[in-house]
């Protein structure tokens, strides 16, 4: 199992990088970071400091969208990066969230970013593409390398991910609902023709080694808020009791009152008192560093490759340290 660390940018940068860098010296394999223009600061920018300043890291977001930026932007900004640093980028993306509600915008339909998948992945490997209805190529580009990995949760989107995705990124540890999702996606690329093995599962979700259970719970109660975001677009489009989704996903969003952006991702969300200790403690991973390592046991029987811990609460330097410690070894021999 490979492991992951999620930051949001915040200033300053250098401590992003840091962070960045500890992560690499504990075990880490990936560096992943939230992509919201207004609410943080530019990510690509800040990957090429920690590119810079680490060996083996793998750096990108997760997640960005179709419409932050023009499809051969984004590829162009990918294989830029590769070619300074090696192949040495993931593209997570989705149809967007935080970074187009908080500017206006709606996010992007399914077709979309089907469309975005296959023209950035094209683009930053330097084969043509149409984008917006021209075709077009990116000259320099030799030897660059770009797996695209898809957030999902519905099960048109799940089909998706299994049909064009290189990766699945399930930003949520219930093993129940990870076993539900994950056969889903197998089995949409098996009917696509392609090896379902061959998708790399993520699951990504906060992670808190510490005694105390209850402070931890407030530290990640953020997480079944931002959660509840995705879930009720899901029960907005499928209806609660359809049987599309399980219920035990869109239940506990029943006394979700709204959300304002300004908290997004962050410990001490007002807009996360609807979500119960319940929940927490099945999105989450908390506790001492055996039952983390218990709970990553399960989901590695299930299929999944990488975990991504989500670090924004206050035991950000512990929680990494105990990962380099115990649970990555643990998990990888």
């Amino acid at each position: 199992m490979d492991f992951g660390l999620v930051l949001q940018t915040d200033p300053p940068a250098s401590a992003v990088v840091e962070l960045m860098r500890r992560a690499e010296r504990n075990g880490f394999g990936y560096g992943w970071t939230f992509d919201s223009a207004v609410l943080w600061q530019e990510p690509f920018v800040i990957y090429s400091q920690i590119l810079a300043r680490t060996e083996r890291l793998i750096v990108g977001p997760m997640v960005t969208n179709p419409s932050t930026r023009t499809w051969e932007v984004t590829a162009s900004t990918f294989a830029t990066l590769n070619e300074m640093y090696g192949n040495r980028t993931v593209c997570g993306i989705g149809r967007g969230d935080s970074a187009l509600r908080v500017a206006g915008r709606k996010p992007n339909t399914l077709a979309r970013l089907e469309d975005a998948i296959d023209a950035i992945r094209d683009l930053a490997e330097g084969r043509e593409a149409v984008v917006d209805g021209s075709r077009m190529r990116i000259p320099w580009i030799e030897d660059s390398r770009l797996p695209v990995w898809m957030a999902a949760y519905g099960p048109k989107a799940l089909a998706l991910a299994g049909r064009k995705a290189d990766g699945f990124i399930l930003q949520l540890a219930d093993p129940y609902l990870t076993e539900w999702m994950v056969k889903a996606v197998r089995s949409a690329a098996a009917g696509a023709g392609r090896d379902p093995d061959a998708v790399t599962i993520c699951v990504a979700a906060p992670a808190y080694v510490g005694d105390d259970l209850d402070h931890a719970r407030e530290q990640c109660r953020w997480f079944g808020g931002m959660v509840g975001n995705h879930v009720a677009d899901l029960v907005g489009r499928y209806g609660e009791h359809s049987g599309a989704v399980p219920e035990s996903l869109t239940a506990y969003i029943k006394e979700r009152q709204g959300y304002d952006y300004a908290h997004h991702g962050r410990a001490g969300n007002p807009d996360t008192a609807f979500v119960p200790d319940e929940i927490v403690d099945r999105f989450c991973l908390l506790g001492p560093a055996e039952a983390h390592i218990e709970k990553l046991e399960r989901l590695r029987e299930l299929g999944v490759g990488q975990f991504a811990v989500y670090a924004m609460h206050d035991a950000k330097e512990r929680t990494l340290d105990a990962y380099g410690e115990h649970v990555i070894p643990a998990l990888t021999g």
